[in-house]
């Protein structure tokens, strides 16, 4: 197993420093010409930089991804895989580049660990627009066409997140850049509708949290406002440009916004709070200061930011399909504008076990598209 000796060091630092001083010089002497893109993207803690000692425990290490044209992995994808094999180092900065399987199929992980023959590596050739369909459902995400409206809201944000982020090593092919650069944010239209989405979302129960605690439920009232918390940091995150990863990291992403210092309070007290006027009171602290952030955006006319009565009801509230109204009515792209405020697969779903199937998300984006 890994050494204690072993000093942390992020990942994406591991597998730069596993292609630059062991599989370049590999390519260099027996591929020579070969072109190719190495990268460390897709699934993983430290593609989104939030890799600790604590992800060392498995499917965590020296990792790389070698992207060849689908002829040159054809031809040549068994033998790179052999090579490195026999020839990668046996450690990178201490760390084993060696994969032990768990050997357990209801714990299908991976384990670092020393070894004395050929290394079981993760250095794994792909092709960029099989992967990039494997990992989003489209095909259009991988060719030069930009994605479609329906692709676009059907690709979950965390999967956007993995293709995105990370880092490119080496780009001999020219394409993955390329197409991370195409895919690191939503188009402006798209935006805007996602975000007119987020502020529906947030008004369908905004009023629930005084509701419940109305009847007595201060279960509910207290879950109800944790729904609602979720849904403004994820309101921040793509008020920012940010897209939302799932929900491990959602707080490790949100805690790096501009706003975070504004918002954590707030919402840090409306899920402490142990009574309904604390929970409201906090609650609406944070609408209005998510509301200043989209009237300095500009992206409508200013809209009111304070909060009021929930219509006759004694519950406060912010009203926020009047900021998801003042968005929708910014759209001219023709389909979107003909679209109702449902928003992209994460904003209607959360199951992960549906957030893994682009086939079935986009089935499923396609009926409300």
């Amino acid at each position: 197993m890994v050494t204690p000796a072993a000093t942390f060091v992020p990942g994406l630092e591991l597998s730069k420093v596993l292609y630059e001083e062991a599989v370049r010089p590999l390519l260099d002497g027996s591929y020579p010409g070969l072109r190719y893109a190495a990268a460390r993207v897709g699934p993983g803690s430290e593609v989104l930089g939030f890799d600790t000692p604590r992800s060392a425990d498995h499917d965590w290490g020296p990792r790389l991804d070698l992207f060849l044209t689908p002829e040159d992995a054809a031809r040549h994808a068994a033998d790179l895989h052999e090579l490195l094999a026999r020839r990668l180092p046996k450690q990178v900065r201490g760390w084993p580049t060696h994969f032990r399987s768990s050997g357990d199929p209801s714990d299908p992980v991976a384990h670092l660990e020393v070894t004395e023959g050929p290394v079981a590596h993760r250095v794994v050739v792909r092709q960029v627009d099989a992967w990039l369909a494997a990992q989003l459902g489209t095909g259009a995400a991988g060719t030069d066409a930009k994605p479609t409206v329906g692709e676009w809201l059907a690709m979950p944000q965390q999967k956007l997140a993995e293709v995105t982020g990370g880092a490119v090593f080496h780009d001999g092919l020219g394409t993955l850049v390329a197409a991370r650069r195409r895919l690191a944010w939503y188009p402006e239209q798209v935006w805007r509708y996602l975000l007119a989405c987020q502020w529906q979302r947030l008004s369908q129960e905004e009023a629930f949290v005084g509701r419940c605690a109305e009847v007595g439920d201060e279960l509910g009232s207290a879950v109800a406002a944790g729904r609602l918390v979720r849904d403004l940091m994820r309101l921040g995150l793509l008020l920012e440009r940010r897209y939302a990863p799932y929900t491990k990291w959602l707080g490790s992403a949100f805690a790096q916004l501009e706003a975070a210092e504004r918002l954590t309070p707030s919402l840090r007290g409306a899920l402490a709070a142990t009574d309904y006027p604390d929970r409201e009171r906090h609650l609406c602290d944070a609408y209005e200061t998510v509301a200043r952030m989209h009237n300095a955006a500009g992206l409508t006319a200013p809209v009111e930011s304070a909060r009021r009565p929930y219509h006759g009801r004694p519950f406060l509230v912010l009203h926020a399909e009047r900021f998801a109204r003042a968005l929708a009515a910014t759209l001219t792209d023709p389909q979107l504008r003909g679209l109702p405020l449902t928003g992209s697969v994460d904003q209607w779903a959360d199951s992960t076990d549906l957030l893994i199937r682009p086939d079935v998300i986009r089935a499923a984006a396609d009926a409300l598209t």
